[in-house]
């Protein structure tokens, strides 16, 4: 009985000890694992650019925007500071860089300006990896002039109407003639110009006439 006792405590300390063995083995693995993952991602992290909105003085662009003359651009190539610049865009549309020289920027997208640098620099660099940042919008900019209080520039900060740019200048004269306001614009290389009436849109009457204001377009008030 005594022989068969200690025959059975001796198997039970065996099993109790594999288990351990085992539960320990399963801990390591998963803390291995966990490690794997950690060092991984970080990793992957160092590695991956980061995103525009990470890149201290960028701007996020309104929806359609181009690049236009005088915005401020940083062209930043990952791992090669000596190919990175901040840049304006010239009168003539075109942004120097180092090794690149003349690029065209104005009239595209900053997508449409990556890709276009990204083949330019398969010459110089290998699987380059470049970020357009936007970090000022000068471009996108309207004009009044006339029977205002405050004619001049103005910066569109997004979706601006004829009557919100003549509220922006701080309203009409009191001699103005608001019913012949003109905007001046142009598309397709055209002149274009488009009656206001202040009158009638103050009055809820022909709102079409109160349209959206493009970059360029100037606003003159008689």
């Amino acid at each position: 009985m005594t022989a068969n006792c200690r025959s059975k405590n001796t198997a039970d300390r065996l099993i109790a000890l594999a288990l351990g063995l085992t539960m320990c083995g399963a801990f390591a693995a998963r803390s291995v694992s966990a490690q794997t993952t950690a060092i991984s991602t970080a990793a992957a992290a160092a590695a991956k650019p980061a995103a525009t909105a990470d890149i201290p003085g960028a701007v996020t662009p309104p929806p359609g925007y181009v690049i236009g003359v005088d915005d401020k651009l940083g062209i930043v190539y990952w791992k090669d500071k000596d190919m990175s610049a901040e840049v304006i865009v010239r009168p003539d549309g075109r942004i120097s860089l180092p090794l690149l020289n003349e690029v065209n920027a104005a009239g595209l997208t900053p997508l449409q300006l990556h890709d276009a640098l990204v083949t330019e620099s398969r010459r110089y660099v290998e699987d380059a990896n470049i970020t357009v940042v936007v970090l000022q919008i000068n471009s996108r900019r309207v004009f009044i002039t006339g029977e205002v209080a405050k004619p001049g520039p103005y910066q569109l900060g997004g979706p601006t109407t004829v009557l919100q740019l003549i509220a922006m200048a701080g309203g009409l004269r009191e001699y103005a003639n608001g019913k012949n306001i003109i905007v001046m614009r142009t598309e397709n290389s055209k002149p274009v110009s488009l009656v206001f009436n202040y009158q009638d849109v103050i009055a809820r009457k022909n709102l079409k006439q109160n349209v959206e204001l493009k970059p360029g377009d100037t606003v003159v008030v008689p």
